[in-house]
């Protein structure tokens, strides 16, 4: 009888299979050997190739450490391996697989996947995720988990994520709402899908107005769904709300406009409030990264204004991971059963596990002090790109930096896309201003902008710095 085990070897990019056959004589220590030897005997072990140490291995298939040690110095002793101190355990290099006349295929530098470096907007660093303290209230959720919560389960999400984000979204962000009046979704995509996607159309209809400036992503799924969106302008002051007519809805990045960045005026909350109430619409505030101000306190949440005609949408893509696919959506009550009816399928739910281990997370201040310790540390990435600017391409205006992770570098007139090239160049992945710009929009040229956006939250940190030099070398001369 063969017993499997997957091993992840630490060698960057490589997955070692090894099946140790325990029908014969010698135990697991003479499986092992026998399993090697046939990796490297079919050159599925390239020379070469580090093998991981004793601990690992030993962690991954079952065994004891003194079983793994023993295998390689047996291995070591026959010429299959080699082992040099600081060097650990590799493939012994040979032209040839031992045992065959099959050539063994020779190793080639490996093909670069990507861009050196990474300053696109739209994601956190996320080697900065709180693994152990996420750990933590995964497991405690898990043991104090109800037997119910294995079950089919609710469509509006668990219970007690609903409960922990009513208390967390009225003390940060100043949403005013009930636990009945939550819905837990996948992120703000699948929050769209839900209100304009579902059967008979969707929960709501267009026409649909947004800012000038939103994610390509965003319009080409409410276009998919039969959507119009129509663009309304930006100034300094946030979205031009006055511009309003006959829409049913309105889309806004209030806290922090994205891309251009800056919150909404106070005046404007006020006037697209009042719009609502007179047009019988719905406001989709869309609070992407409301948690990251750097200069004074976050700005509350426009749903605050009126619980009643805002639907307050928000994730944990921006704060913790996008990988956990994880959000939320604060409905006036009107529409509770009606995005019920349109989620459906279970398929479509969040799992709960996750739901639980977040509830946990909140609800024992993990979050909080994790939000805080980002916070920090993208000020700090922040001010280092401003500096670097400075010293390097004093010419350039950068804008949108008192919240967010990422800011808006003013370009020269016509100067956007020989940056991008320039970027493409220095091994540097960003993104055109233009890139977000609603296809309807009217081009006012001269006066519109030219710039470059640069997520300075995404590279881990000991890659920051050389991000930032490709940026500078990629922009235009002084």
């Amino acid at each position: 009888m063969a017993e499997s085990w997957v091993n992840s070897a630490e060698r960057i990019g490589a997955d070692l299979h090894l099946e140790l056959e325990l029908s014969g004589t010698g135990g697991r220590r003479a499986a092992l050997i026998s399993a090697l030897r046939e990796a490297v005997r079919s050159g599925r072990l390239a020379p070469g190739t580090r093998l991981p140490p004793y601990r690992s291995l030993a962690a991954d298939l079952g065994v004891a450490r003194n079983t793994v040690a023993d295998a390689y110095a047996e291995l070591v002793a026959e010429g299959w391996l080699t082992a040099r101190q600081g060097s650990g355990t590799q493939v012994a290099e040979r032209a040839e697989p031992l045992g065959t006349h099959a050539r063994v295929p020779k190793k080639t530098p490996p093909r670069v996947r990507g861009p050196r470096h990474d300053l696109r907007q739209g994601t956190p660093d996320v080697s900065a995720f709180p693994r152990t303290a996420w750990l933590t209230s995964y497991r405690r959720a898990l043991q104090q988990a109800p037997n119910e919560a294995f079950g089919p389960g609710d469509p509006a999400g668990r219970r007690e994520l609903r409960e922990a984000l009513t208390e967390y979204l009225a003390r940060a962000r100043g949403v005013r709402t009930e636990p009945g009046r939550i819905v837990i979704c996948s992120g703000f995509a699948h929050a769209l899908r839900l209100l304009f996607g579902g059967s008979g159309g969707g929960v709501l209809r267009g026409p649909l107005a947004v800012e000038t400036y939103g994610l390509p992503f965003h319009r080409e799924l409410l276009a998919a769904a039969g959507v119009r969106t129509r663009p309304l302008a930006l100034d300094e002051h946030g979205a031009q709300v006055e511009e309003l007519g006959k829409e049913r809805a309105v889309l806004l990045t209030p806290a922090h406009q994205f891309p251009t960045g800056g919150p909404l005026h106070s005046a404007r909350r006020g006037a697209v409030i009042d719009w609502a109430r007179a047009r019988g619409g719905v406001i989709l505030e869309d609070d992407y990264d409301g948690e990251f101000r750097y200069d004074r306190k976050p700005v509350g949440a426009v749903q605050g204004l009126d619980p009643e005609r805002v639907i307050h949408i928000g994730s944990v893509s921006k704060s913790l991971s996008p990988a956990l696919r994880l959000g939320w959506m604060v409905l006036p009550e009107r529409y509770v059963d009606a995005v019920l009816e349109a989620k459906g399928e279970r398929e479509a739910w969040v799992s709960v596990l996750d739901q639980l281990t977040l509830a946990d997370f909140i609800v024992s201040g993990s979050y909080d002090r994790h939000v805080r310790r980002m916070r920090q540390r993208y000020r700090t990435r922040r001010d280092r790109l401003v500096v670097a600017l400075a010293a390097h391409a004093p010419q350039v205006e950068v804008t949108g930096i008192a919240a967010g992770l990422h800011a808006v570098l003013r370009l020269p007139p016509g100067s956007e896309q020989a940056a991008v090239r320039a970027a493409h160049w220095q091994g540097l992945a960003l993104d055109g201003l233009a890139e977000f710009r609603h296809p309807e929009a009217p081009i006012s040229a001269p006066d519109e902008p030219d710039g470059l956006v640069v997520g300075y939250a995404t590279p881990p940190e000991h890659a920051y710095e050389a991000a930032l030099e490709a940026l500078c070398a990629a922009l235009p001369a002084r």
